[in-house]
């Protein structure tokens, strides 16, 4: 059977987020350990990254359930971890306009950082239609949703039987590095990078995990004033 387009755009799409998944996995299984540990059943467990569908959110949330927080608390923290996905799904729009509702709507569900950044830069280099851009981005989304599943069914399934020498905390630091130098390529987005970090340092003790909101205000801002003066 000949390739198509479409098809080619697909499995590059589940190519270039690849390596980047070689982090996400053990990600994954801290997720379903954590689940576990705040008291979660497994189907529960389950459902939680079926549904919830985003990484920091998810750790966030289950350590909030595990303190007994109030619900309102821990829905308003997922929302504002999970705020930065408005900006990566205006910055795809015009790539991706044209889809159906429904498309749109599955999509946005499939939308992570690192979908989004493997996205992101190959539309910004490349003159694709929209079949081909929308088959690309749904290879890279898939391909990321099935790796996320799976490693957090190994994490429910395993709960707290993970030794603690293994540290697969190391995991989470290392899938958002990746990003980060993979999307600094100029003068405006190394101020952004240098700017952001400077704050999450400076913010790191904030209550419901508002540092990541305040660091992501700080290195947008410092990276358009970067680009303006130049």
């Amino acid at each position: 059977m000949p390739t198509t387009p479409r098809r080619a755009a697909f499995g590059s799409g589940i190519r270039d987020i690849a390596p980047i998944l070689i982090g996400v996995f053990p990600f994954g299984i801290i997720a379903g350990v954590a689940a576990v540990e705040a008291g979660l059943g497994t189907l529960q467990a389950i459902a939680a990254s079926q549904i919830v569908f985003a990484g920091a959110s998810q750790l966030a949330t289950m350590d909030l359930i595990a303190r007994g927080a109030a619900p309102i608390v821990i829905v308003a923290t997922a929302l504002v971890i999970n705020s930065r996905f408005v900006v990566y799904g205006a910055a795809l729009a015009p790539h991706l306009r044209g889809l159906s509702p429904l498309q749109t709507a599955f999509g946005a569900y499939l939308l992570t950082d690192e979908a989004f950044a493997v996205s992101n830069h190959r539309f910004a280099r490349e003159t694709l239609d929209l079949p081909t851009r929308s088959a690309y981005y749904l290879g890279a989304g898939l391909a990321l949703w099935t790796t996320w599943q799976v490693s957090s069914v190994i994490g429910v399934i395993v709960g707290g039987g993970v030794p603690p020498e293994w540290s697969l905390d190391f995991a989470i630091p290392l899938v958002f590095l990746v990003l980060a130098f993979a999307a600094i390529h100029d003068r405006g987005t190394r101020v952004a990078a240098v700017a952001a970090a400077l704050a999450a340092a400076a913010t790191a003790e904030l209550p419901l995990n508002l540092g990541l909101l305040v660091a992501a205000a700080f290195g947008i801002a410092a990276g358009l004033l970067a680009e303006r003066r130049r």
